[in-house]
């Protein structure tokens, strides 16, 4: 099969059923893994993002681009659902391609996926950082600014993300029950914040605050209008990644083709809720004109400070000045455990594919005493720890987003495929309105791509031409099931693909600089320009030698 050859379903379905010291332990049952993906779901997305979105590109029809988001996760969150009854293990949306759609297309989602859980654990512990030193300001402790800052936001290094890192590694290293239980209790804490947040704001909404519901477009494209519905909706898809993480723990999981589907759904169920009620309170209490210019969780201030009833002058008074301090420390906590869940599920991706002989054997090694993936734990901590300590976040978020939508729109496809190759397979949860849901899935999913930024799509291209080198060089000589064949079926499209995305990336370089403006910093098109013609001369090197015979 070469290439692209499928990973046997029977041999998923024993790795499933393996069991002994050197095997993951089962330890999660349904509210175990709810509350992972409540965990990892629910961060500061959902109390920095909600005004600025309503503030640039949607009024108070803020809710509307979270259902938007919601239902483009809830297409991908059923296929996902199926394929988690049907083929328990570890590796998420990696292992449904492998079985699906063969190797190639299952390395390319799987080194999506590290991207993915790289960056939005990067990001998040670069932002409990920043609101660490902020909550600790507040109790009157300064942090000196080199040692919490990385050197192009005028620091040295940004101690406290890589302290954070290195906590939840070590809780993970331990086991997974341990991990657990500590997650079990800061989702409790936020969802706890959230709630006191809806409760004691709706008594304070004003109906004038809603006029317009949807403002007009302001002549550009995703400012207010339904264009900037649209463009919110793939903002804040960065707040519901979270529930595919939950499909990596399918081997940490008791019964998991039961309590997969349950944990995957129902997670994602709890946060649309949760967030649609938090943005509807937020922008009630509040015109959304006013959070304009605010950052971080700057909005959510303003909205408490106007849960209140006005003076004799007509000035509110905040009823509830402590839930500001509450609402920091829910971001603190909820952080926490978003980390958590986000190092789990970059390590059992690592896992997958080391097991699969596509990265080195070190990945899928575990400890005999913690029966967990402690080495590759730790590989994990020192390059999130490390990237955390000298990268500024702004270099990461948007990309989170990009990689996520790629990898539903994969599983979106992958229900489409195993439906006409696989139908009689059980499966204890099948996606209903089949191709209905999965198309839509798809379709939302890379509607929401186009409205992310240009530069977005540049590293997410420049990721993908580096992945292709990775499995042009090791992976593809060294997968288990081909046995380490020196000379496979359909290799010379390896070259060819690289020649593709390196052209692409080319354009995507120009195409930014374009959009950003030919005047601002061209470091970005400098890099694309420079990888894309080394790459386009690498690969015709290769298929000129490929071409040309041996004596």
């Amino acid at each position: 099969m070469g290439i692209f050859i499928r990973k046997p379903l029977d041999l998923l379905q024993a790795e499933a059923q393996e069991s002994g010291k050197n095997t993951l332990r089962r330890v999660l049952g349904p509210i175990g893994l709810i509350a992972f993906g409540v965990g990892v779901i629910i961060g500061a997305g959902l109390f920095s993002i909600t005004g600025t979105v309503a503030a640039q590109y949607t009024g108070p029809a803020i809710t509307l681009s979270f259902a938007i988001a919601a239902i483009g996760c809830a297409f991908a969150g059923l296929c996902y659902a199926e394929f988690a009854s049907m083929i328990p293990v570890a590796g998420s949306a990696y292992t449904y391609s492998y079985a699906t759609m063969g190797e190639l297309i299952a390395w390319i989602i799987g080194w999506d996926l590290v991207l993915e859980y790289t960056v939005a654990a990067i990001t998040v512990s670069i932002s409990w950082s920043q609101y660490f030193v902020r909550f600790l300001a507040g109790a009157g402790i300064d942090l000196p600014h080199a040692l919490t800052a990385c050197p192009w936001d005028g620091g040295i290094v940004n101690l406290p993300a890589v302290g954070i890192v290195l906590l939840m590694s070590v809780f993970l290293i331990r086991g997974t029950r341990e991990s657990a239980w500590v997650n079990n209790i800061i989702v409790c804490l936020k969802v706890a914040v959230i709630l006191v947040f809806v409760v004691l704001g709706w008594q304070y909404i004003r109906s004038e605050n809603y006029t317009p519901y949807l403002p007009d477009n302001t002549g550009v494209l995703g400012e207010y209008g339904w264009s900037g519905v649209l463009r919110g909706a793939a903002i804040v898809f960065f707040a519901f990644l979270g529930f595919d993480a939950v499909s990596t723990a399918a081997q940490e999981t008791r019964n998991p083709r039961r309590n997969m589907p349950l944990g995957i759904l129902m997670s994602l169920l709890i946060c649309t809720l949760l967030y649609m009620a938090f943005g509807h309170v937020m922008t009630g209490v509040t015109h959304y004109t006013a959070f304009a210019g605010q950052e971080g969780i700057a909005p959510v201030a303003i909205a408490i400070d106007h849960m209140g009833m006005p003076d004799a002058t007509g000035a509110i008074v905040p009823d509830y000045p402590w839930l500001n301090k509450a609402v920091v420390l829910a971001i603190l906590v909820g952080y926490c455990s978003v980390i958590l869940v986000l190092l789990m599920a970059q390590s059992r991706i690592f896992m997958s594919m080391s097991r699969d002989g596509l990265l080195p054997k070190a990945f899928a090694r575990i400890h005999p005493r913690f029966r967990t993936p402690a080495v590759n734990n730790v590989i994990c901590m020192c390059i999130i720890a490390s990237l955390a300590a000298f990268v500024p976040a702004n270099v990461a978020g948007e990309m989170t987003s990009i990689g996520t939508l790629l990898a539903f729109t994969l599983v979106c496809a992958g229900v489409l495929i195993v439906r006409k190759t696989m139908p009689h397979i059980p499966r204890t949860f099948r996606t209903p309105l089949v191709p209905f849901i999965p198309l839509a899935g798809i379709l939302t999913c890379l509607g929401l791509m186009v409205f992310l930024p240009a530069d977005t799509w540049l590293r997410l291209v420049i990721w993908m031409l580096i992945g292709i080198d990775v499995y042009h060089h090791y992976g593809l000589r060294h997968s288990a099931l081909e046995g380490g064949t020196q000379a496979r079926r359909h290799e010379g499209l390896i070259p060819a693909l690289g020649m593709g995305l390196a052209t692409l990336c080319i354009l995507t370089g120009f195409w930014h600089q374009q959009t950003a403006g030919w005047d601002t910093d061209k470091t970005l098109l400098i890099i694309a320009v420079v990888l894309g013609l080394t790459h386009v001369g690498y690969y015709m090197m290769k298929m000129w030698q490929r071409a040309t015979p041996r004596h």
